[in-house]
């Protein structure tokens, strides 16, 4: 055989220069986004950092111009301007923080201090000129704000503004600049890389056109050739040693067994078609054909016990389908019977819930009465109790006035003696004595009327000592009566109350055996369903055993 060059070799270098070639290229990619990402972040923090050193001093600005606005014209607008950038905008606060969270140098920070330090010097003078314009004194208001020290204060201040934008804008542009130069720096690394890639690329493919694609389009019109099934075609390369040549020799070599064995492959083939099975498969074939030898005796054979075994299944088949048919048919009717007897099982079970959530608000409601009435019962108890009291106080204070009573008849029975001594004494005086005698005569009489008067008490009080007694045993008995009623009502309500509750409890029972009622409804109609696409099913599947069975027997098999 003919040597020639390895193909493989020399693609191998070209592609492997190609290939790291094409790695530093990705690496200088990666550190390019690296660097225009910095880039990209060094544009926004310069513009950020102007933005806010620009708020920092517009706000210095505005509140200079405002006050001095004040000053000299004493509209009240200009002062709340001043006082809300003060105390709301604070846009020199917020442009300062900005600005360090951005991050500034320490000379940048030393700047906005000296230039906060000048606008807090500021703060007195406008402060005065503000309270003379409230006062009135606009000329003296104008003299502060437009004065010399104002002036200098706010020329220093610019002096400061001016070099501190400088230096911001000068160290911005210089880390832009720098980045700049790195992008352009990678920009013409990846150049040279992809021309180091381009020309190694060039020479590849100068070999492949020339090495490899001529070759490899013969062969590939031979294979098309081949996969048309055009054995015969020509082929006019000549095999060598390199990959190319080896690949004609495998070429030739397999157009010479395929053809011997698509021959032997097409005859058994075309016997089958005819409906033969009863072949055997030569022994001849080798190498990886070998397993086709295999595959096609194992395709015989299994052709030959599957169609046996299909003939006998198809006569079993039609045989179980119309028994299944029936069956699946007389399951589909009770299916459809039994979801009608659970649909009217399921509205009792809804009406008998309807009536227990009825009985169960009814217990709720009596159970609430029940309540109210134990209250207005322990209300009475408590008024009785008071009256029971009350009695008592009535029979002490009673038994007191029969006390005042009997002290009344003892001083009644002694203004009577008294009165008796003293007719005696005007009769022993004789005429001197009669005016004397009358007054004692007077008093003997109001005496007789005291005495009557305690007796007519005396009755009076003992008869209202028994009517408050007969009173306060009444209440007593009332009471106990009351209490008993209180203990009878308590039972009531308890009983009430488990009345109820059981009510609920039936009611939640109930209503979870209606869910499981839906649930067995819904099943039931699945099933009848599926019981009518199973009759349905199984019909199909006989008429299809049938048709089976019938194309089955139009092949001659091996006798078993």
């Amino acid at each position: 055989m003919k040597k020639a060059i390895s193909q493989s070799l020399l693609t191998a270098i070209l592609n492997g220069i190609s290939i790291l070639s094409l790695f530093y290229l990705a690496f200088s990619l990666v550190s390019y986004r690296s660097v225009n990402t910095q880039l990209d972040k060094a544009y926004e923090e310069r513009f950020n950092l102007t933005y806010s050193a620009n708020r920092f001093m517009n706000g210095s600005a505005y509140l200079t111009n405002e006050v001095r606005a004040f000053a000299a014209t004493g509209l009240q607008e200009h002062y709340d301007n001043y006082w809300n950038e003060v105390n709301t905008l604070q846009n020199r606060e917020k442009g300062v923080a900005a600005m360090q969270e951005i991050g500034i140098t320490a000379a940048e920070q030393q700047m906005i201090n000296e230039m906060s330090a000048l606008s807090n010097e500021l703060v007195p003078l406008e402060d005065e000129a503000m309270k003379n314009v409230q006062a009135g004194k606009s000329t003296d208001a104008v003299n502060y704000v437009y004065g010399t020290a104002y002036n200098d204060s706010i020329a220093k201040i610019n002096t400061l503004k001016e070099q501190f934008l400088s230096a911001l804008d000068s160290r911005t542009s210089n880390q832009v600049e720098s980045l700049i130069a790195d992008t352009n720096r990678i920009r013409i690394q990846m150049i040279l890389a992809l021309s180091l890639v381009g020309i190694m690329q060039l020479c590849n493919m100068f070999l492949v056109r020339f090495k490899v694609l001529r070759p490899v389009m013969a062969v590939k019109r031979q294979m098309l050739e081949i996969s048309q099934g055009n054995l015969s075609a020509g082929f006019d390369l000549k095999p060598d040693t390199s990959e190319i040549g080896m690949l004609v020799e495998s070429i030739h070599e397999t157009k010479h067994e395929l053809k011997k064995y698509i021959s032997d492959i097409n005859t058994t083939l075309t016997q089958m078609a005819d409906g033969n099975m009863n072949l055997t498969i030569g022994s001849d074939y080798r190498g990886e054909f070998q397993p086709i030898q295999r595959a096609m005796a194992q395709i015989l054979d299994s052709f030959n016990s599957a169609l046996y075994q299909i003939k006998k299944a198809t006569e079993q088949v039609t045989e179980e389908s119309g028994r299944m048919s029936s069956s699946a048919q007389s399951l589909s009717d009770g299916a459809t019977e039994q979801a009608a007897a659970v649909e009217q099982l399921s509205a009792s079970i809804m009406e008998i819930s309807k009536q227990v959530n009825s009985t169960s608000s009814d217990a709720d409601n009596a159970n609430k009465a029940s309540t109210e009435s134990m209250k207005h019962l322990s209300v009475c108890n408590e008024k009785m109790e008071a009256l029971r009291a009350a009695i008592e106080e009535i029979s002490d204070s009673s038994r007191q006035i029969g006390g005042i009573t009997k002290a009344i008849e003892d001083i009644s029975l002694q203004t009577n003696i008294l009165a008796l001594n003293a007719s005696v004494e005007a009769a022993r005086a004789g005429e001197a004595g009669k005016g004397f005698a009358v007054v004692a005569g007077e008093v003997q009489s109001l005496a007789n009327k005291s005495t009557k008067s305690a007796k007519d008490i005396s009755l009076l009080i003992e008869k209202s000592i028994k009517q408050v007694q007969s009173g306060a045993s009444l209440s007593v008995e009332t009471m106990n009566a009351l209490m008993a009623v209180i203990a009878s009502g308590e039972q009531s309500s308890a009983m009430i109350e488990r009345i109820a509750s059981s009510a609920t409890h039936q009611a939640e029972s109930l209503e979870q055996v209606t869910v499981g009622m839906n649930q067995i409804s819904d099943v039931v109609q699945n099933n009848a369903s599926t019981a009518e696409d199973t009759a349905s099913s199984a019909q199909g599947l006989r008429h299809s055993a049938e048709e089976l069975k019938d194309s089955v027997h139009r092949f001659r098999l091996r006798k078993h």
